[in-house]
């Protein structure tokens, strides 16, 4: 891997290539991603580049009237992170992530990675939680055929048999059944970049890329070979 980045999800829209077709594309804030540790294999055992991504608040202990202390932001960096932080001379970061580049040796602490690193052209793998869709049925989970909708009818959206009777008298693990939907790492392959916009660190890609809005979806260059 020789290319990454962490991006954020701002959305869906369309543009209009040069040649007049329309295109929709995934809008994702891309960066900067801040090095703060380089991962050698004299110290770790593999050589990696560890990221760090959208500022984020320490956790600041302060005192009430009493002299008990209480934290006032709690969902903020912990002393030890913070300090891992101030080391590579960054603000605490909300998301750290290591990628695996081929010239891992070639950053240093304290490097941005910005959305430049790609070009129009590549294509990309996507990588993100995908929306969370809580309890649901087998039509809707699994795609599964529904019953006669008609009157009379007692079976609509049911799932229906699950196995025989007499032999093997069991169901199978694996059967598909209702369940929880959703809120699971998805990746897609092989996505196109559309355009890339370096002052603002916009990439657009063209199709969906899993994940809500100002989800974290990680970005590297696609595995999959060109034909």
């Amino acid at each position: 891997m020789k290319k990454a980045i962490l991006t954020t999800k701002v959305g869906m829209t369309q543009i209009f290539a040069d040649n007049g077709e329309l295109i929709p594309v995934t809008v994702l804030q891309a960066g900067p991603c801040v090095v703060t540790q380089v991962k050698t294999a004299e110290n770790d055992g593999y050589e990696a580049v560890q990221v760090g991504f959208v500022d984020m608040k320490d956790k600041v202990v302060e005192k009430d009237g009493k002299g008990d202390k209480k934290i006032a932001h709690r969902n903020g960096a912990t002393k030890a992170e913070a300090g891992h932080f101030k080391k590579a001379g960054t603000t605490s970061k909300r998301y750290v992530r290591e990628f695996r580049f081929e010239n891992s040796s070639e950053y240093n602490v304290g490097d941005e990675i910005k959305a430049d690193i790609f070009a129009n052209g590549d294509h990309v793998d996507a990588s993100a939680v995908t929306k969370g869709k809580g309890f649901q049925g087998a039509v809707k989970r699994l795609g599964q055929h529904r019953g006669p909708m008609k009157h009379g009818s007692k079976f609509h959206r049911h799932q229906g048999s699950n196995g025989a009777c007499s032999s093997p008298s069991r169901v199978f693990k694996g059967k598909g059944m209702p369940g929880h939907m959703g809120s699971v790492n998805a990746t897609v392959q092989n996505l196109e970049i559309v355009r890339v916009d370096a002052e603002k660190n916009l990439i657009l890609v063209k199709g969906a890329v899993p994940g809500a809005k100002n989800a974290l979806v990680t970005i590297k260059e696609t595995t999959i070979a060109e034909v």
